[in-house]
This record gives C-alpha cells, sequence and structure tokens, in this order.
C-alpha cells in the first residue's frame, strides 16, 4: 500500500533521528490522502505528536501571514505594490532605502541584509517599544545591494512588512489577519502568540529548543529569537498552526487563484500576482518555488508550484499543475538546532510521496 510506504519512511525517520516528531498531509484537491502524526511532540515528557498538535511555523509565516496581509491591503486599494515604502515609514523616506517598493519586500529585492541579531539590542528596550525600535535598527544597516539588483533572502524585509501591515490596517497584525483572512478562511488553527499580554492558548504544543539564550524549553513561544524579543508577533516568524489548518488556507487560496466561491478572500488578480508575478517578473511575491537541482522539495514537482521552508523543520508545497499538496511539519530543533538530517530526508521523502501517488513529471 502507499500509505504503508509513506507509513514506514516516516517511521525510519524517527529511528534515524531526523525528527523527534512530524505530521505528515498530503493532499490531492480538497482531499487527504494520506494523514498522519508520529513520534513525540516533547521528548521530555514524553508527549506523543497527534495531528491536532501546533507546531511553531517559523518562516512559513511569510507566505501563510505577512504575504496573505499585504495582499488583502492590496485588495483594498490601501496599497500598492510599487508604492515605496517611505511613504508610510520617515526613516525610509530618503537615504539609499528611499528606493525600496513593497514588492521588492515581498521578493526578496530590497538589498536588505539577510538576517541581523537584533536581539541583542533589543533586550535593552522596554518590551512595548522593541517592535518599533526595529524599524530605526534596520534604518542603520546599509544596504547589502541596490534596492532591484538581485535577489537575496531576506527576513529583514518581511520585519518591515509586518510594520506597514500594522500601521496601514490599524491594528497588529496577528488580528488583522485573523479577522480578515484565518477566520473567512476556516483556519482558525492558525494564529500569533502574542507575548506582551501574557496569555498562552491551550493547546498541545510541539516543544522546539532548549534556547541556550533564554535558558529554558520553547514551548508555545515562538523560537526566533528576533521575534521573540520583539514581542512574538512579527513579519518573518512568529506564526503556529496544526497541518490541517495549513491545508486549509492553503485550499482556500487555491480557489482564489482559480476564481472561485472564496474569491471574496482575496481577489483572483492579487492571488494570480502574488503567485506567478507580472511580466517579466515570474518568480512569486512572498511564496517560494523549488530549486531547478537539488530542491528540498525533491525532482518532481512542476515548475508551477509554491511553497516555503521554516527553521524549525517545516515546509508546504503545492503543484498547481496537478492539484496536489504536501504538508510536512516536524520539530526537528528539538532539543537542539544542530540537527540538520531533514536537508536529506525531506527531498527523498517529496520524491516517494509523488513516485507512489503516481503524480510525477512526464
Amino acid at each position: 500500500m502507499v500509505t504503508g510506504v509513506l507509513d514506514q519512511m516516516m517511521r525510519a525517520g524517527l529511528r534515524d533521528c531526523v525528527f523527534p516528531g512530524a505530521v505528515l498531509l498530503v493532499g490531492k484537491g480538497d482531499r487527504p490522502l494520506f494523514f498522519e502524526a508520529f513520534g513525540r511532540a516533547n521528548l521530555f515528557s514524553g508527549q506523543k505528536m497527534t495531528r491536532s498538535t501546533v507546531f511553531d511555523l517559523a518562516s512559513l509565516t511569510k507566505p501563510l501571514a505577512t504575504t496573505l496581509a499585504v495582499a488583502k491591503l492590496v485588495d483594498e486599494q490601501k496599497i500598492t505594490l510599487d508604492d515605496p515604502v517611505g511613504r508610510w515609514f520617515s526613516s525610509f523616506a530618503d537615504g539609499d532605502k528611499a528606493p525600496i517598493t513593497v514588492r521588492q519586500l515581498l521578493g526578496h529585492q530590497s538589498g536588505l541584509p539577510a538576517h541581523r541579531r537584533f536581539y541583542m539590542s533589543l533586550k535593552n528596550f522596554a518590551p512595548r517599544m522593541r517592535k518599533p525600535a526595529v524599524l530605526d535598527l534596520i534604518k542603520s544597516i546599509p544596504l547589502a545591494y541596490r534596492p532591484g539588483e538581485k535577489r537575496l533572502y531576506s527576513d529583514l524585509g518581511f520585519m518591515v512588512l509586518c510594520r506597514l501591515v500594522e500601521v496601514v490596517g490599524g491594528r497588529s497584525m496577528d488580528r488583522f489577519l485573523a479577522s480578515e483572512i484565518y477566520g473567512p478562511a476556516g483556519a482558525g488553527d492558525l494564529f500569533f502568540v502574542d507575548l506582551l499580554d501574557g496569555k498562552k492558548p491551550d493547546r498541545a504544543f510541539a516543544a522546539t529548543e532548549l534556547c541556550p539564550i533564554r535558558n529554558r524549553l520553547l514551548i508555545g513561544e515562538v523560537h526566533d529569537d528576533n521575534a521573540w524579543w520583539a514581542g512574538g508577533v512579527d513579519g518573518h516568524a512568529g506564526l503556529f498552526g496544526t497541518a490541517g489548518a495549513v491545508f486549509q488556507l492553503i485550499r482556500k487560496l487555491l480557489d482564489c487563484l482559480a476564481g472561485g466561491a472564496t474569491s471574496s478572500l482575496l481577489s483572483q488578480r492579487t492571488m494570480s500576482e502574488f503567485v506567478h508575478g507580472t511580466g517579466t517578473e515570474s518568480f512569486p511575491l512572498g511564496f517560494d518555488r523549488p530549486d531547478a537541482i537539488n530542491s528540498s522539495a525533491g525532482r518532481h514537482f512542476s515548475a508551477n508550484t509554491i511553497g516555503h521552508l521554516g527553521f524549525t523543520g517545516v515546509s508546504f508545497w503545492a503543484d498547481l499543475n496537478r492539484d496536489f499538496t504536501v504538508i510536512l511539519l516536524t520539530n526537528r530543533v528539538h532539543p537542539s538546532r544542530w540537527n540538520h538530517r531533514l536537508l536529506s530526508f525531506r527531498p527523498r521523502l517529496h520524491d516517494r510521496i509523488l513516485e507512489h501517488f503516481e503524480i510525477v513529471s512526464d
């Protein structure tokens, strides 16, 4: 049986310490073909992984949260993709960052560096001053290259976009998404954990790292240090969710792309521009595509595929040509981030899935 093959491979991943636990969801159209949980959500307590376990989705925050919030503001004609960010942030209105546009931030073409350890500075601010202080920290950093010159994957660009959403949307990004995207999409199991309000949802979270900076095991608080010091709600990381909720949201987005019944969530025109790009700019905005060589998605997903990876060991890929989706959520950073076995396991798993469901290239 196909499902037996996948079950065996996932259990081999447990034996080989690729991850302590995982949830794998494979879907064709709206129908899950395989949806199972494996291993442990917490090695220390012995908590089992289940299909309803909540994961730290890390950089899946970029396509499944920040990108969609920006898309909603574009749909509502409150912003355009080619607006300069300096229109809203005076600190970006002049100097080397003045030309940066919303489109460039989404497409990782802003010239901003990939990453900086802002938490080393943020810890010196009062908690509620940390998030706004990030813009000043970004402003002070030289660009890696001129805006629009080339692509460089950047957490910093999505930090800027989060603050843009909050200024234009008039509320925190988590609240904006809950009311404008996740609620209407029926994906309520996607959410942020706002560390400043002192409330944590009573959910079964997958544990992540024994954090050397916070000196504790992280459960239900964002793993990314910059996002944590900024309060838990940010544009590059901070989203939590279940595999089922990720699948539900992706299905609604693809229905919007097809101009279906849920296109009121996001218009077909906007979704098409974010997924396919425009003119010669064929790369998607906020989403990723499989690499042509040595892709984490393996060898069989078509070029017309969108998805993303997250540092904690999570990923999704949706092949638009075949209407086929694979969501793999793991806690590979539990108890340490130095476990990199998923890098070789994940493409082999994707290949096995598509081969055994006969969803392969001609």
